[in-house]
């Protein structure tokens, strides 16, 4: 059963259409077979990106569609329940473009915007490293300037689409000065000096590649520098802000179809002569999945609601990040359990989806990280 939702416009109403149509048809199909053999989507999100689903909230004068947050974010969690993978890496590439989008130069929006919404090429976020994951101020990736370029020397570690994507937008400290010393840059996929590690062995979302990125002194130009020198840690944050919402999403649409497929499943399961799903101890349970779903939905909802009103969002950003992935993990989990021993083989989905849920409530922010986000604003307000 397709979701319920209140969309703003009937050009809103129409992309969904058209996401569900491509998700039914271009991603679903592929989700089992490729998580199987760990192949990455290149060719699905060309497909995406012809239809404009790879750049729908940034400005159509440089190959966006001026959507909405609260429209792409329901387009990006139809997507999550046909494959919670592509997904994942559609929040990940929007949130490539976003410094650039909002803290580059016009000169530089033009130059780099169309090709990054184009829809032919694939982003990749360069933030965390294996020993400073949430703690970024005291990362040791470092551009040195030579002139007016610069140089960049360290390891990302855990980067979506990393060997697969057309450009890396790299943060680097540029100063000894913790947060106030980094800065970002876009580097281009063929860069002198720039290689990868092999692919992590992660315990779900295998057609999401996940790899280091090293940076073995890599020659940018000066245009390369998103933003002032120093300005990194605020570009940072402000993307992880919007970054966020996009795991929510997706986190969401993972929990919606675990749900649907537990309904299913529970509706044609006979045990005692009875379909399972008459037994009101786990029809509660049904009923608790779909609050959780729904709680999930209105938290991501309302986030991007404030954003798209120009209002301060980061605290609810934290608390639809929080509020979904843990709805997922849970949600999930009851998906396996409903379906008692064939939740647990790989002959039905939800086993997979089991495995992909724990890592929302890890990566963009650990949810111990949104725990602080959150109550730091609650203190700060009192």
């Amino acid at each position: 059963m397709p979701v319920e939702r209140l969309l703003p416009t009937d050009e809103a109403t129409d992309l969904l259409d058209l996401t569900r149509e491509l998700a039914d048809g271009e991603v679903l199909p592929r989700a089992s077979g490729d998580e199987a053999t760990a192949t990455p989507p290149r060719d699905v999100f060309r497909v995406l990106g012809r239809a404009g689903l790879l750049s729908l909230p940034y400005p159509e004068e440089f190959g966006g569609a001026d959507q909405p947050y609260e429209v792409y974010l329901q387009v990006v969690e139809e997507i999550a329940q046909r494959w919670m993978a592509v997904a994942v890496g559609v929040s990940v590439h929007c949130l490539t473009a976003y410094p650039v989008a909002e803290f580059g130069t016009r000169e530089q929006q033009e130059a780099l915007l169309p090709g990054m919404l184009g829809g032919e090429q694939l982003g990749a976020y360069g933030l965390s490293e294996r020993e400073f994951g949430s703690d970024i101020a005291h990362m040791r990736t470092r551009a040195v300037q030579e002139g007016e370029d610069w140089r960049i020397k360290g390891t990302k570690a855990w980067i979506s689409h990393a060997a697969h994507a057309d450009y890396y937008t790299t943060f680097a400290r540029t100063d000894d000065t913790a947060g106030k010393g980094l800065s970002c840059f876009v580097v281009p996929a063929d860069a002198d000096g720039l290689s990868f590690g092999a692919p992590e062995k992660k315990m779900g979302l295998h057609g999401d590649p996940v790899a280091e990125v090293v940076y073995d002194d890599v020659p940018v130009g000066a245009d390369a520098l998103i933003g002032e020198r120093g300005q990194g840690m605020a570009i940072a944050l402000s993307a992880l802000d919007a970054g966020r919402l996009g795991i929510a999403a997706a986190a969401t649409g993972l929990a919606q179809s675990a749900l649907d497929h537990s309904v299913a499943y529970a509706k044609e399961r006979q045990q005692f002569g009875r379909a399972i799903a008459d037994n009101q101890g786990l029809a509660f349970m049904l009923a608790d999945m779909d609050a959780a779903v729904g709680a999930a939905r209105a938290t991501y909802l309302h986030a991007a609601r404030l954003k798209d009103a120009g209002r301060p969002f980061g605290k609810a950003a934290a608390v639809a990040k929080l509020v979904a992935t843990d709805a997922a993990m849970k949600v999930t989990t009851d998906a396996v359990q409903v379906l008692g021993g064939a939740g647990y083989t790989q002959d039905f989905p939800v086993e997979r989806f089991f495995r992909e849920a724990k890592v929302t409530q890890i990566f963009e922010g650990t949810n111990q990280i949104q725990r602080l986000v959150i109550s730091r604003h609650l203190l700060a307000s009192l």
